[in-house]
């Protein structure tokens, strides 16, 4: 039987395993496994992330595990992943996720090989929205890239995985954490402060990768620091030249120089294709 249209999301009751129908593996992360998941009283359907304990204790995450918990709880925004719960028996954490029907971007990135102008457009467009949220909520993501965003039934994108992102009522942090082809110059030098405009450069990254298929500082490790660091890259010339206007725009190594997510949404580009 077909679950109901729109159930009701879990209301905030106790939480435990027996409430559930579990179904398939969605995917495989570092600490655990997601499965489709469906509320056994309401035909919720969604997806149950599985952590270990032990594996978080482990690699000393739990103090990450609670952070990611206490901001995705709190945000409530189209193009970002909704966490409705969670829960914990005596070896495994439980996080009641919503069900993100077409999977990882990554997956159909790879597959396509890159993607056209109109989706990259309305894919930039919705990151751009949900990222305006986030920073108005003072949260900075830190960790953007094709791997942590999901995709909805409707093809609507989901940012996911607050693993590595930070409630920064302050604006500076001092920490190196991410993707190394994603990190911007001002986070590779692990003394300088950064803010928020971190995530403006992994939107420069996304949408290149987008556009071309390959990330636009990828090389050996040592290579591909010197490169960020020197903004050393170049746009192929079969992308047009708005688009090359806005990834040159966001991939500016001076943070204060990127253009603001207020600009992203009103840029020629964008405007042309999502209008």
């Amino acid at each position: 039987t077909l679950p109901p249209a729109h159930p009701p999301p879990p209301a905030a009751r106790e939480f435990h395993l027996g409430m559930f129908e579990i179904g398939k593996p969605l995917g495989k992360g570092k600490f655990g496994r997601v499965y489709l998941a469906k509320d056994k009283v309401t035909g919720f359907v969604c997806a149950l992330k599985v952590l270990h304990k032990k594996e978080l204790q482990a690699a000393k995450v739990e103090k990450q595990l609670r952070r990611e918990i206490e901001i995705q709880s709190n945000l409530r925004h189209p193009n970002i992943l909704r966490l409705f719960g969670h829960f914990h028996d005596s070896s495994r954490v439980f996080l009641i996720l919503e069900f993100a029907g077409r999977g990882e971007l990554y997956k159909i990135l790879r597959k396509a090989g890159k993607f056209d102008e109109p989706t990259a457009a309305s894919y930039v467009a919705q990151m751009a929205s949900a990222l305006s949220y986030l920073h108005k909520k003072h949260v900075i993501h830190r960790d953007i890239k094709p791997e942590n965003i999901l995709v909805g039934i409707q093809g609507e994108i989901k940012l996911s995985d607050f693993g590595w992102s930070v409630h920064a009522p302050t604006n500076r942090r001092q920490t190196m954490c991410g993707t190394l082809d994603y990190l911007p110059p001002e986070m590779l030098d692990g003394t300088a402060a950064y803010n928020e405009k971190v995530d403006l450069w992994s939107l420069g990254v996304l949408m290149y990768e987008f556009l071309v298929g390959a990330a636009p500082f990828e090389d050996e490790p040592v290579q591909t620091q010197k490169r960020i660091v020197q903004g050393d890259m170049s746009v192929p010339n079969w992308v047009s030249w708005e688009a090359k206007d806005l990834i040159m725009r966001l991939l500016q190594t001076d943070p204060d120089l990127r253009i603001p997510l207020s600009e992203v949404e009103r840029h020629q580009w964008i405007v042309r294709y999502c209008a």
